[in-house]
């Protein structure tokens, strides 16, 4: 085989491998989506989906591609990544994504994909090759979206509390039912608009690195972008009904206006970070947002023992996924 053609079969494998991970993602973070929407009653599974996924690719039309931009450009040193990088950084990702998907752990797909990046990156040429900027403002939203998530879920709880102080239950009730499908919808295009944009973004590095693109263009080709996004969405079709119960149910048991108050929050962290540029975890979001709508209520009613085993997988996410990348990495020299 000549060597052009290895070099265009390798780059459609990866091309397929990194659509493979954004349907992952969107099937591993549907519960994201929808645990709330579902736990609630608002919707039954099937349609909570659904929905979803229409609005995870709806945010197409919504947002610029300022994560892509992050993860093409602003995450590693020009001229270090090739194929082997990108296999080790999807392979590192996926590998993470499928142990936490079984054991129905929350963890983040988004930094599994930066954690696989950075493994593979080090493992060719040492950590000064890595864009610290990039790195640390990812790193810096570990902590920063899930207490952006919190303090916005919170408020948002208190206020609604305050405004419908004098109003019935039953009513109360009555209108968060509707209002959900709002905050649940707002919150499905955040995570189709940040969490698409992270592959849409390996994919751009891929085709910078194999000079398919130049560097000059100011976004990647169309084709990359409407895969990316459908992907996602057809993921979070699917689901991933192992998370779901997690998120929905064993942090704290909701009501309608609580998950209003928890999607509104978590879907204002997920449209600053976007609009900024920054590759958020939609994980951490709508725990943090789901946990601060539970505190409100007494601190009792958050089981902070479930909270405590995701934020371990939250710390654990980067190192696991760089450590399997680095050995994917290895690998891939052996193969090709």
């Amino acid at each position: 085989m000549e060597p052009m053609q290895t070099a265009l079969w390798v780059i459609v494998v990866l091309v397929a491998l990194a659509i493979l991970f954004d349907f992952m993602n969107g099937f591993h973070d549907a519960a994201n989506s929808i645990a709330t929407v579902v736990s609630t009653g608002v919707l039954k599974p099937t349609q909570a989906v659904v929905f979803a996924a229409f609005f995870n690719f709806v945010a197409i039309f919504v947002f610029h591609l300022s994560v892509a931009a992050t993860i093409g450009k602003g995450i590693v040193q020009p001229g270090i990544v090739d194929t082997h990088v990108i296999f080790g950084a999807l392979v590192g990702a996926i590998v993470w994504n499928l142990i936490t998907w079984y054991y129905g752990i929350p963890s983040s797909s988004s930094h599994a994909l930066i954690g696989g990046i950075v493994g593979a990156v080090i493992a060719k040429a040492g950590a000064g090759s890595l864009i610290a900027s990039g790195i640390w403002k990812t790193i810096a939203f570990i902590f920063v979206s899930p207490v952006l998530g919190f303090l916005l879920g919170s408020i948002m709880m208190v206020a609604v509390a305050w405004l419908f102080r004098r109003t019935t239950p039953g009513r109360v009730d009555k209108w968060f039912r509707r209002l959900q499908l709002v905050s649940a919808g707002a919150y499905s295009l955040g995570h189709g608009g940040n969490d698409a944009q992270k592959t849409i973004g390996i994919i751009w590095l891929l085709l910078l690195s194999t000079g398919y693109v130049s560097a000059s263009d100011a976004s990647p080709p169309t084709w990359v972008i409407v895969s990316c996004y459908a992907a996602i969405g057809l993921g979070t079709m699917f689901g991933g009904w192992r998370i779901v119960k997690t998120m929905g149910q064993k942090i704290t048991k909701l009501k309608p206006v609580g998950g209003f108050c928890a999607e509104t929050g978590g879907a204002m962290t997920l449209f600053i970070a976007t609009a900024l540029g920054v590759p958020v975890s939609t994980t951490h979001t709508i725990t943090g947002a789901i946990v601060g709508v539970g505190s409100t209520q007494r601190m009792s009613a958050v089981r902070w023992g479930v909270a405590g085993n995701i934020v371990w997988a939250w710390v654990l996410t980067i190192p696991a996924s760089a450590f399997v990348a680095a050995f994917a990495y290895w690998v891939s020299l052996q193969i090709y």
